[in-house]
Formats: structure tokens, C-alpha cells, sequence
């Protein structure tokens, strides 16, 4: 028999569980399959950027979030060279170092406030769509078989994403050239180790070994060398690999103790021909991998599935009704692709940049200088830290607010008109709220549940504003 819901979201990493808080936000029924029977505690990320603590502060997250950070940091990088952040135009500018681990234990515990479950030890299977809906094949922990049904699906499943391939969607791109090791490691004591978060110098800590402290012993150890270049991107991590790695350091002599756990990875760059197909949408590293350079990563998926998100709730409520604004879900790919593209392009440069060769060095010496002048830190530190997304949008060509973001509290997850002429939207009650103009806003503004600009005008341009509120929010009552 079918179990129905509205979605169905598989992988219950940071993007799917974003998703499906959204979600469950709107009041949309959803379920998220993860195939791993228990959070393993493993964090690949270790940081979430201003633009994300924007959007988490945006909902009332943050300040939850906050509480589990293990610190902050002042700043950003290009592949290994600094970035102000202090030069960004937003309430964060910094880093907020925590692990990944601790995202997802926050996003997990807050689903129970919409009471959507996470099944664990459920595996995608298969999947088969139709006009109205998707099926999943779906095995559970006792390897039996069910099906579910939703009116749309989310693939937040990883780069290796069975729903990608379901879908036969193209990854094109490049497989990796290098390979590197992250790992989580238990050391003795010793006096010399780092005691604070840092950033990747190559320059300053060439020769060395990378180390953060997560605390109570454990540290995150990164590392690359030749002995890492002969081994595929699956091949076991071993001990003596991460001792031996541990060796090199000239600063300190770390004692092994225990590897918690480590993983390869490379500098593969892929992206998803199409975000969208159907009534399925790719989300995270489903829809794009990359080199983690920058600490761009978790960021960019949990912002995927904040633009998803909205989308698909006003696509379920709107279902029958005449609702549902004609092709939103399309906008989905149209504004988050080309927002990959350029972390694919950037972190493939830095790729190149943090390469262990003299010329290299000698063009990081160079690149150093540019990026310690005012205007070209404040703008690399826009691309990496996503202060500078903007979305084309209709409407006003060339105003300095369209598709731009607006950073407003919007807990309810609805849009939002703020400034004059609020009577307009009276006809999306329940879509959009109704508010003053956030201080330095001269004109009235709609705003996105995302927090993104789709309209800006002057009171009284009421055709204007309403075929804005068509557009993103449906037809009016």
C-alpha cells in the first residue's frame, strides 16, 4: 500500500533537513528518508558563512545555532589568503566555526515542532512520476519494501545522488586531479598544538600539518601529499596513513591516539544539467560538487533549499486551488544553477592557486597584494561568504534593490511588503505580511519568503506591485 504526503525528501544532511523545515514551516506534510540508520556525529563542514547566518537569523534560528558554535572567526578566505569580512555590509561578518554535525542536530530536533519524521535506515530505491505525483521505492532497515507517494520529491542525497540517477539527469564536469584527506583524530597532550580555530594558509604552514581543535582532544586534521595521490577516491583510510601524515609537522610532534574518522576527497567539479525535472527537484551535492574551498559547501546547499523550500510549499497549498504561481518551481534552476556554476568556477580556481609549486607560489604572492586592496577584499569576500547572490528577477531593470537581498525577519516564512501602499496586498493575506520600510529602504519593497527582493517602487504603483505579487505569491483572493 502507498503511504502519501506532500514530500518526500531523501538525505538528512543540512540541505534536506533545511528543506524540509521550510516545509514544515508553510505547513506542508513531509518525510525525509535517510538511508544511514543513525547520525554517525562525522562533519565535513565546519563553518556556516554570513550570508547563511543571515538566512538562519531571517527564520530565528540562528541564535540556537549559535549556542552549539565552537567559535567565531572574523573573516573568510580565497585559497588560503585572507579576506576581511569586516568589510561586508551585514550584521555578521564573520564566520560561524561549528560542525556540521551540530547543524544537523539542531535542523533534526526542530522538525518535531512540525512533526516530521526522519526515517532512518530507509534507502531510495527507485522512483517513478506522473502528473500527479512521484512514487518511491523505498527499503526499509529490515530490507522490506514500501511505496510512498507525494505530490513532489527532493533529492538532498549527496554527490553520488540515486536520485540524480533515477531522474538520468547529465553531472557533467571533471573528475578529480588531486586527492586530500580530512580526518578526526585524537591526540595526546602536548602544549604546542593549536588551541584555536585558524584559517588555511598554504604559505604560512607549508610543510605543516593543518590542524583545528574541536575540543575535548579531537582535532581535524587535513592533509595532502604523494602518498595520498596514489590511493582512489574509496580506499580506506588507514592509521599508519594518518601517523605517518602526522609526522611531517615541523612546529609540534602530535602522538596518535585515535582516528574517529576520515573520508578522501578531490577536487572533482560537477554540476546537474537541470535542478528540476518534472516533479523532482536536486538539491546540495546532488546538484553540485566541488573542491571545499573557501568553506563554501554546507553553505551552498542549506541556500538551495532555502530558495526550494518556499517554492515547493506554494506549489503543494496551491494544488487545486489556482494558487500556485505558473513555473515557480522553475525559478529554482534558473537562479540557484547559475549560483553553483560560479562556486564550481571559484573553487576550481582556488584549486589551482593552492597547488605546492613555486610559480604558484609566486602568483599567490601576487594575487595576496591585489586582495589586501579595499575594493577587491570586499569583493571576493561578497563571492565567498554569498553576501553578493543576486537573482535576476522581472521587474524594475537596474534598480538597485531587485533580486537583491534584503535581510528582515520573516519567522512565519511569508513574503513580505514593507513601506508604503501595504494595502495592496491585502488580497494575499496569509502570503504576505504587511510592514514598515527596514531603515535605509526609501521606497516600499516586496520580499520573498527567502528573503530576496521581487519588487521595488514608489507607493502608488499599484499595477506594477500587483503583477509582482501574481508573479511570486498566485492570484490574489
Amino acid at each position: 500500500m502507498d503511504t502519501c504526503t506532500d514530500v518526500i525528501v531523501v538525505g538528512a544532511g543540512p540541505t534536506g533537513l533545511t528543506v524540509a523545515n521550510e516545509l514544515g514551516l508553510a505547513g506542508v506534510r513531509a518525510v525525509v528518508l535517510e538511508r544511514l540508520p543513525e547520525r554517525t556525529g562525522q562533519s565535513k563542514a565546519l563553518n556556516l558563512q554570513p550570508r547563511t547566518a543571515e538566512m538562519l537569523d531571517m527564520r530565528g534560528w540562528l541564535d540556537p545555532v549559535l549556542d552549539r558554535a565552537v567559535t567565531t572567526l572574523p573573516g573568510g578566505h580565497f585559497a588560503g589568503i585572507p579576506l576581511d569580512y569586516t568589510a561586508l555590509d551585514t550584521a555578521y561578518p564573520y564566520q560561524v566555526g561549528i560542525p556540521q554535525a551540530r547543524v544537523e542536530e539542531f535542523l533534526e530536533a526542530h522538525l518535531t515542532t512540525y512533526g516530521i519524521p526522519v526515517l532512518r535506515g530507509h534507502e531510495l530505491a527507485g522512483l517513478a512520476q506522473d502528473a500527479d505525483g512521484v512514487t518511491a521505492t523505498v527499503t526499509g532497515p529490515d530490507g522490506t519494501g514500501r511505496r510512498l507517494r507525494a505530490a513532489y520529491l527532493v533529492g538532498a542525497d549527496g554527490g553520488r545522488s540515486r536520485v540524480r540517477k533515477e531522474l538520468g539527469v547529465g553531472f557533467p564536469g571533471r573528475d578529480g586531479r588531486y586527492s586530500l584527506v580530512v580526518a578526526d583524530v585524537v591526540l595526546a597532550d602536548d602544549s604546542a598544538l593549536p588551541t584555536e580555530w585558524r584559517l588555511p594558509n598554504p604559505d604560512e604552514h607549508d610543510g605543516d600539518v593543518f590542524l583545528i581543535p574541536l575540543g575535548d582532544g579531537v582535532h581535524r586534521f587535513l592533509f595532502a601529499g604523494p602518498e595520498q595521490q596514489k590511493h582512489d577516491k574509496d580506499d580506506p583510510v588507514t592509521d599508519d596513513e594518518v601517523r605517518a601524515a602526522l609526522a611531517t609537522a615541523k612546529r609540534f610532534r602530535p602522538q596518535l591516539l585515535e582516528v574517529r574518522w576520515a573520508s578522501r576527497f578531490t577536487d572533482a567539479a560537477r554540476q546537474a544539467e537541470h535542478y528540476v525535472t518534472g516533479r523532482v527537484a536536486l538539491a546540495g551535492d546532488a546538484a553540485h560538487v566541488h573542491l571545499p574551498a573557501g568553506g563554501q559547501g554546507m553553505n551552498l546547499g542549506v541556500q538551495d533549499a532555502f530558495n526550494l523550500g518556499w517554492k515547493l510549499a506554494a506549489a503543494v497549498r496551491g494544488r487545486g486551488q489556482g494558487r500556485t504561481p505558473e513555473r515557480l518551481l522553475d525559478t529554482y534552476h534558473s537562479e540557484r544553477h547559475p549560483v553553483g556554476a560560479d562556486v564550481l568556477a571559484n573553487t576550481r580556481a582556488q584549486g589551482v592557486m593552492m597547488w605546492p609549486d613555486d610559480d604558484v607560489r609566486a602568483l599567490r604572492g601576487i594575487l595576496g597584494g591585489v586582495l589586501a586592496m579595499p575594493e577587491a577584499n570586499r569583493r571576493i569576500a561578497g563571492m565567498i561568504s554569498g553576501i553578493d547572490i543576486r537573482y535576476d528577477m522581472p521587474g524594475a531593470p537596474g534598480h538597485p534593490l531587485l533580486g537583491a537581498r534584503l535581510p528582515v525577519r520573516l519567522t512565519a516564512g511569508r513574503g513580505a511588503l514593507l513601506g508604503p501602499g501595504g494595502g495592496a496586498a491585502r488580497e494575499w493575506a496569509g502570503r504576505v505580511e504587511v510592514g514598515p520600510a527596514p531603515e535605509g529602504v526609501a521606497e516600499t519593497v516586496l520580499v520573498r519568503p527567502d528573503g530576496y527582493v521581487c519588487w521595488a517602487g514608489p507607493a502608488g504603483d499599484d499595477a506594477s506591485l500587483r503583477a509582482a505579487l501574481e508573479r511570486w505569491f498566485g492570484p490574489g483572493d
